[in-house]
């Protein structure tokens, strides 16, 4: 059975991130999983623009709320939870591709709710930024937590040459 990428958007609220964050997931191969309430709809205009032409590609898993999330995965499951208030830097996630990894984002506003990293406080995991800023985008956080899942793997299943146009250059 092949192991993959899950990334998880607890109540996300801006359609764009959102949108974007599809398309990472369909260009690493991932999963998106989305735990209500969302802050708009999915067939919102900015949301189906920000992940193109993408939308066949995605496997995309709703959860009505967080305890349905938890109770759809695999008890094995590696876990990650990316917050401010995270334990250890995320340059420590050691990634099992044996078992298939969840990267957990909050929504835009609050994050991931407190109650949820209190339970879950040995899988926190901070993204180190300067003191300049409160937080970095989601969209751009997922993305780079995706990239070294995939770079950890070797790129595993990924194209490492253009598929489209050959010889170029």
């Amino acid at each position: 059975m092949k192991h993959k990428l899950h990334i998880v958007l607890f109540e996300p609220e801006i359609p764009e991130n959102t949108g974007n964050i599809a398309r990472t997931c369909v260009g690493f191969d991932a999963a998106l999983h989305l735990i209500r309430p969302y802050g708009f709809f999915l067939d919102n205009k900015k949301f189906k623009r920000s992940g193109v032409d993408y939308w066949n590609h995605l496997e995309l898993i709703e959860h009505d709320c967080f305890d349905d999330f938890i109770n759809s995965i695999n008890k094995d499951s590696d876990l990650f939870f990316i917050t401010r208030y995270g334990k250890k830097l995320t340059s420590q996630i050691k990634f099992n591709f044996d078992n298939d990894t969840y990267i957990v984002f909050g929504k835009e506003s609050t994050g991931i709710g407190r109650d949820i990293l209190k339970k879950y406080s040995n899988h926190t995991y901070r993204i180190p930024i300067s003191i300049n800023v409160r937080s970095l985008n989601l969209s751009n956080c997922a993305a780079m937590l995706s990239y070294e899942y995939v770079k950890s793997n070797d790129f595993k299943g990924l194209e490492k040459a253009e598929p489209f146009k050959k010889g170029i250059l």
